[in-house]
């Protein structure tokens, strides 16, 4: 990608604002063309546009906080491989202090602050790998990053790693290949499409786990994530 390139034109001139079946609430910038958007990234030497859509374990994280916003009010929240923001998005409806989007394709973080913009709320983006750090927030979200072997290992080592230091997390996937085997509880399952679909027109089920800390938090803080 060349210094010349703009995230915000690139996205304007293949996207377009789009509602999902499961989140009307949210309006996202989707993939105008689905399969021609991941052409003309790899034109640009872009990132793959996992942005442009709206995945169903997306969809499940954000209508779970919308429908139980005592997940998210009070606290700060990031979003691990955040993609278009949706769930990011949803936590701040939900009445979240802040939210950081975090992805490592800078046009996803884009994307994401767009998709903000266009919902009357304000995020921070990180486009960096965070799943090496620590963060300082109270809430961790996680959709379907258990794709490929590698990013398997290295989420579930950073799932240990945040257990450990009593931080809540969330996380949505649809498949139990390689699902970490961490004393998951299951909160619950959804049906959504993948919006815009790509020709198939396939409902999948997305499930939503919990990742209870094995600390217990400290009582200063907990009220702090729990004030209403």
């Amino acid at each position: 990608m060349t210094h010349l390139f703009n995230p915000d034109a690139f996205i304007a001139a293949t996207t377009h604002l789009q509602r999902t079946g499961l989140v009307p609430e949210i309006a996202l910038h989707l993939a105008t063309e689905p399969y021609r958007i991941f052409q003309t990234a790899d034109e640009i030497g872009a990132e793959k546009p996992f942005w442009a859509f709206a995945w169903p374990g997306g969809q499940a994280v954000a209508r779970f906080l919308l429908d139980n916003p005592h997940e998210v009010r009070g606290r700060r929240v990031l979003d691990i491989g955040t993609g278009s923001g949706l769930a990011a998005i949803a936590a701040l409806k939900a009445g979240a202090t802040t939210a950081i989007a975090n992805d490592t394709d800078p046009i996803a973080c884009a994307a994401a602050r767009l998709n903000a913009a266009a919902n009357g709320v304000s995020l921070e983006t990180r486009a960096t790998d965070l799943l090496a750090t620590d963060s300082d927030v109270d809430l961790i979200l996680v959709g379907e990053v258990f794709y490929e072997p590698e990013m398997a290992m290295r989420v579930t080592s950073f799932l240990e790693r945040t257990r450990s230091r009593g931080v809540d997390l969330i996380f949505a996937d649809r498949t139990s290949v390689r699902r970490p085997a961490l004393g998951l509880e299951l909160v619950t399952e959804v049906v959504a499409p993948l919006t815009p679909d790509l020709g198939m027109d396939q409902m999948e089920r997305a499930r939503i786990w919990r990742l209870p800390p094995t600390i217990t938090v400290p009582a200063r803080r907990r009220s702090r994530s729990t004030t209403t």
